[in-house]
């Protein structure tokens, strides 16, 4: 039988403590997988780390520790993981006392090292060093500091076992992070000890009012947690001469200053009697809490404490009990927390509506605008802060009257997300880096590091850190190899990483010059091209720099550097040579002066040709020049009379002058001119010089040589988890030299810029890169490398991304075995990668066979399945594969082989909990019963109803190997019964019972009848239905009509008893009665109604009625509404209004400064329904002043007055 499966939950549990006060309680629980979150609660509220509680998570272990139990500590306690949860107690007992003997008579000095007693609750002051656990080896400690001193706190963390750098934050309360506020008050600062490993993290306080409360520091590192909580207390700077505590001596004589103070030298001299009465035991904490603060020396000195600085700052610890407050029903929460841009309700319930309410921030009081709004909804006053920005981080208080409450509003930062990330740099030494990238908000934190290391302000020299807006640069001035590696810059909410790297500087030479063979007055030209446009460099004359000057032009372009000489002579043959700076190169050619000589020759002499050319001579009939190259082939042919020179290309005449390709004829000497060679210039060219004497011809043979051409096809043919594998084809053209070997670049696809991947041509033609980030898409392309240059690049590679495969499946194990199939389940790997998950792939296999057959031919998605077609008997071994896109994990395996077997289960029904009683349904309603079972082999299921089999025209049912179901599509009463289910395998049997009630509404009563009549009462009573429905009746409803109009009216509902007496009648009126039997399923269709009718019997008496007085309405004006002070703009129309109420109808005067406004155009009065208007159309300046409103009628007159204000727009 397979194991049932187990829900995650713990594997260790917290186990029950019995402790005693003062004590500290540690509860220890395990769980299966780490990186899981653990809760603590008490009371069923969550438990939050303090001064209190100290909660730690290692891995799979997490540990409550409860410091300096007390009574209040005493209770359940809970951990909870997900759905599972595990309770645990904790009892707090009081300590053993034991009774003191009886001091001696004669009076003596307590020894120094004696142990004062202490209270029930207090705890020995602990100068010895603590037992550090955990992640700190130096934890800050609690300290009382003076106002306006500086105070350094120092948590000190063992890294040596963490697998990446600890992150650490201070807080104060339960909310506030410090790193926020880093500034004049908290400072911070991060050091690193190599040899130790030992990270030293400092804050560093100036102390004022608002730097005391308790204070929390947090260390994270990957799936573990530890903190540590401590207080800060701010003490008035108040001059200590002429206080009262001067004169008692400290318990430590080293120092005058060190120790605690001792009381009991000023303790009164007491006589030892014989037999002392038993003393009640004293609380002194409960006298402590209920005395005035001038009583507590005065107490001290009664009860003997010596520690009366310790117990009244743990008595400030303790909590107090509010009083109740006259004005506030509920108080302000002490804090409050809010994000950055969201909006804050504060509000406090006052005890009597008609109090007011003032509103302050930090002392300040805050008036209403569109950012903070003032509501009154029923006795609460709410005060909303709308779009919450840092400024708003404050102390608020509500002051009601002479009381008053406030509350910390503490507003949260958003997590700064990067939305531009680092790009990779391939740079040079002595080059300047500039890694930029964009996060979500201007001027945000963010931390850069190198290969784990953060990098400081105290490295300003050398890195710099800059903010433009959302961008975040770092500049790295004057590179060295030493700065190569993997960047990477972290904000709160996201990171990013690029590499660094940093190559010496390597000068190519694009385009070298050749020799040069010219005559005297030609000019001289040596041009190269070098890769950086900026270098410079020097030539020099065998060996001599050159100096310019009107003949000699030394020009520097970019990349281009040009030697011009015009008009050669002999003195300028020479080798010339560049040089570049700063590299150890350098390019030579030789100038050839050419001098024309005079010979004699006879008149019939044969042409001769004398070849001279600046290209490179491979042999004798062939010169190779490199494309883009400048040759010149002379051809000085001599004979008498002069020759004439023919050129031919491919036996084809050639007698072009002008442009890239020319033939130029000067001095008898015929040249053939190529500007930028190109491959199509490779030709064999012909020269046949002729004269009367007779002809000559020679051949030549050009050879362009040029970089190749890029390689082809490049495709990815291996990915892992930071690798890749590329692989290409050779280019088609090698340009006329051997492929040396091939350069490789990469690029993110968010990225434009590439980066070198290996510094010398790559022979082979595929390479393996790493440090790659998983999860990132790259591209790659191939440069091919000749004796030449280095070629175009090639098409980009398809988009990749390195991913890794999946870990192997978890818990793999057997669900179900029958003799043809095996059911498996498993857990999903413990690692996915950025690959995520595409499905699982099942094989088995013959015991002692290495053959594995794929189960599935489609990966399957869900935990399980079921592998079909198995043959009986045999012993089969199973394995599952994750697989993504990077391809298949390691197999998970069974332990041992599966036998392919039934195995034979009882039957047993699984009656559902509502089938266990009987199934009411009324008539026409659906009847659809699923009842699971189990058993195998598959077993048979029978049916009967009343013990008979069922009517398959009535009811149908469907079995499976799992459950059955019983289905009526619309139920009858002649449904109802006892239906019986048996499950049968072979002689073993299991069955159920279900009873199933078909319910109608039910038939009339019957024989209603009108029993008596009197006064203005009827009663009447009735028989029990004939047809109740199948179902009990639950009662009567009786109505009532007036023989006169035959409405019906509802008397009586829900009537339990077959009878009733119906009171209320109206006198003189005859009435008939009717009544509705009514069960589960409501009232019946038709009533039964009495036959005869009750006659309620008129008495005669006369009504004398009151003579009627009419109410006089009059009364004097009176304004309900007063004119209201009004301040208005000029040349905008603007309206006076009040109601006056009064009977007559009072005559309305309006007056401007006491004079009544008559027949004035500018002013429109009106009088609508009480309503007074005075409508005043365009008003100047001179229109502002005092206006009244007189009513007058023959009872009074009243009058009401405002101030017209009129100010000129702005």
């Amino acid at each position: 039988m397979p194991e049932p499966k187990k829900p995650a939950g713990f594997t260790k549990k917290p186990q029950s403590q019995t402790l005693t006060l003062g004590d500290k309680a540690e509860f220890v629980a395990e769980v299966e997988k780490p990186n899981v979150k653990v809760k603590w609660q008490k009371g069923g509220k969550d438990l939050i780390a303090g001064p209190k509680y100290t909660i730690k998570a290692e891995g799979k272990k997490h540990t409550l520790i409860v410091n300096d139990l007390a009574k209040q500590d005493d209770g359940a306690y809970m951990a909870v993981l997900g759905t599972a949860k595990e309770k645990f107690e904790l009892h707090v007992k009081e300590p053993e006392k034991v009774e003191a003997p009886a001091a001696p008579a004669v009076e003596e000095k307590a020894p120094a090292d004696e142990q004062a007693e202490l209270p029930v609750d207090d705890t020995l002051p602990s100068d010895e060093q603590k037992n550090l656990t955990g992640f700190f080896v130096e934890k800050p400690e609690s300290v009382t500091v003076r106002m306006g001193e500086t105070i350094t706190l120092v948590a000190k963390v063992d890294s040596s076992k963490m697998v990446k750098k600890p992150a650490v934050k201070w807080f104060k309360g339960k909310w506030m992070d410090l790193g926020s506020k880093a500034g004049k008050v908290y400072q911070f600062k991060e050091t690193y000890d190599g040899k130790t490993k030992v990270y030293t993290y400092e804050m560093k306080i100036n102390a004022d009012k608002t730097v005391a409360g308790g204070y929390r520091c947090e260390v994270t590192s990957k799936d573990q947690f530890d903190s540590v909580a401590f207080d800060i207390t701010v003490e008035s700077s108040v001059e200590d001469s002429g206080h009262l505590l001067t004169a008692f001596k400290r318990t430590n004589a080293a120092d005058e200053d060190a120790g605690e103070l001792d009381f009991s030298g000023l303790l009164k001299k007491r006589e030892v009697k014989a037999e002392a009465p038993p003393q009640e035991d004293v609380d002194v904490w409960e006298i402590l809490k209920s005395a005035k603060p001038c009583d507590y020396e005065k107490i001290a000195f009664e009860y003997g404490i010596t520690d009366l600085r310790g117990m009244l700052k743990r008595l400030k610890k303790k909590k107090r009990v509010e009083k109740k407050s006259e004005s506030f029903g509920k108080r302000l929460e002490s804090a409050y927390q809010v994000d950055k841009g969201n909006k804050i309700r504060m509000f406090v319930e006052l005890a009597t509506p008609n109090l007011e309410v003032k509103w302050l921030k930090n002392g300040k009081a805050i008036r209403p605008s569109g950012r903070y709004i003032f509501e009154v909804i029923g006795l609460k006053r709410v005060l909303t802060i709308k779009n919450c920005s840092l400024a708003d981080d404050a102390e608020y208080e509500c002051i009601c009257g002479d009381d008053k409450c406030n509350a910390d509003l503490f507003v949260r930062e958003p997590p700064v997300t990067i939305t531009v990330p680092l790009d990779d740099q391939h740079v040079f030494v002595d080059d300047r880096v500039e890694f930029d990238c964009e996060v979500s908000e201007e001027g945000a934190v963010a931390v850069w590091s190198k290969d784990g290391v953060e990098l400081t302000r105290e490295d300003s020299l050398k890195y710099r850190f800059k903010k433009s807006g959302k961008k975040q640069i770092l500049i790295i001035n004057d590179a060295t190899k030493a700065d190569s590696g993997r960047y990477k810059i972290m904000t709160n909410g996201g990171e990013s990483e690029a590499d660094l790297i940093v190559e010496d500087k390597v000068l190519q030479v694009l385009q070298s010059f050749a020799d040069l063979t010219l005559k005297a007055s030609e000019q001289a030209v040596f041009r190269c091209e070098v890769s950086d446009d900026k270098v410079s460099g020097k030539w020099l004359k065998n060996g001599v720099e050159v100096i310019p000057s009107n003949r000699i032009h030394i020009t520097h372009n970019g990349r281009f550097h040009k030697l011009v000489i015009d008009n050669v002579t002999a003195d300028d043959e020479a080798d010339y040579t560049f040089i570049p700076d700063g590299y150890a190169l350098s390019l030579s050619a030789k100038l050839n002066f050419l001098e024309i000589k005079i010979v004699y020759v006879p008149r019939q002499e044969p042409p001769k040709i004398h070849l001279d050319c600046t290209g490179s001579v491979v042999s004798q009939n062939t010169v190779v020049v490199i494309a883009g190259n400048k040759l010149r082939l002379d051809v000085d042919a001599s004979g008498e009379p002069p020759p004439t020179v023919t050129w031919l290309k491919a036996d084809q005449e050639f007698t072009e002058t002008e442009g890239r390709l020319r033939v130029e004829t000067k001095n008898n000497v015929s040249s053939l001119i190529i500007e930028d060679a190109i491959r199509e210039d490779e030709a064999k060219y012909n020269i046949v010089v002729r004269n009367p004497a007779g002809e000559d011809k020679a051949v030549i043979n050009l050879k362009v040589v040029d970089v190749p051409d890029p390689p082809e096809n490049v495709k990815i043919i291996g990915i892992g988890e930071d690798w890749c594998t590329a692989g290409w084809d050779i280019p088609p053209y090698d340009g006329g030299q051997p492929v040396t070997g091939y350069q490789l670049e990469r690029k993110k696809k968010t990225s434009m810029r590439w980066m070198k991947l290996n510094f010398e041509p790559l022979p082979a033609l595929t390479f393996t890169a790493s440090r790659m980030i998983e999860g990132c898409a790259y591209e790659m392309r191939v440069y091919a490398v000749n004796g030449i240059g280095m070629s175009q690049p090639s098409a980009s590679s398809r988009t990749f991304m390195p991913l890794a495969v999946p870990g192997e499946p978890m818990h793999l194990g057997v669900e179900d075995v029958t003799d043809s199939s095996t059911t498996l389940k498993w857990r999903m790997p413990e690692r996915i990668g950025a690959g995520g998950l595409d499905g699982y792939l099942i094989e088995y296999a013959k015991e002692g066979s290495d053959e594995w057959i794929a189960a599935n031919t489609e990966l399957v998605e869900r935990l399980g399945f079921t592998v079909k077609n198995l043959p009986t008997g045999e012993k089969i071994n199973f394995r599952v594969r994750a697989v993504n896109i990077a391809g298949k994990s390691a197999p998970a395996m069974l332990s041992q082989p599966v036998t392919i077997r039934e195995i034979v289960q009882h039957p047993k029904i699984w009656l559902p909990r509502q089938l266990r009683h009987t199934l009411v349904r009324k008539v026409g309603q659906q009847i659809n019963l699923v009842i699971p079972f189990q058993g195998k082999p598959r077993p048979l299921i029978t049916w009967l109803k009343d013990g008979q089999l069922l009517d398959s025209k009535q009811v149908s049912t469907r079995n499976s190997d799992v459950d059955t179901i019983l289905f009526i599509r619309s139920a009858q009463r002649e449904n109802s019964g006892k239906y019986e289910l048996s499950v049968q395998i072979e002689n073993l049997t299991d069955k159920a019972t279900v009873k199933i009630q078909v319910v109608d509404k039910p038939g009339p009563p019957a024989s209603l009848k009108i029993v008596d009549v009197w006064g203005f009462n009827a009663s009447v009573e009735w028989e029990l239905p004939k047809d109740n429905g199948n179902a009990e009746i639950i009662g009567y409803t009786i109505q009532k009509a007036d023989k006169k109009t035959m409405e019906w009216f509802t008397v009586y509902e829900h009537n339990r008893k077959p009878h009733c007496t119906i009171s209320d009648l109206i006198m003189g009126n005859e009435y008939y009665f009717r009544v509705f039997s009514e069960n589960i399923c409501g009232l019946s269709d038709s009533p039964r109604t009495s036959k005869n009718t009750a006659f309620i019997q008129k008495d005669s008496k006369s009504y004398a009625a009151a003579p009627f007085k009419e109410h006089d309405f009059s009364h004097a004006p009176k304004f309900t509404q007063p004119l209201l002070d009004r301040s208005i703009v000029a040349g905008y129309t603007a309206k006076l209004s009040c109601s006056v109420r009064g009977s007559p109808k009072p005559k309305i005067v309006w007056m401007k400064n006491k004079m009544a406004i008559i027949d004035d155009p500018k002013f429109l009065m009106r009088h609508n329904e009480g309503v007074l208007t005075l409508q005043i159309r365009k008003p100047s300046t001179f229109d502002g002043g005092k206006y009244s409103c007189k009513a007058v009628n023959d009872l009074g007159e009243d009058e009401v007055e405002c101030r017209l204000e009129v100010r000129v727009a702005q």
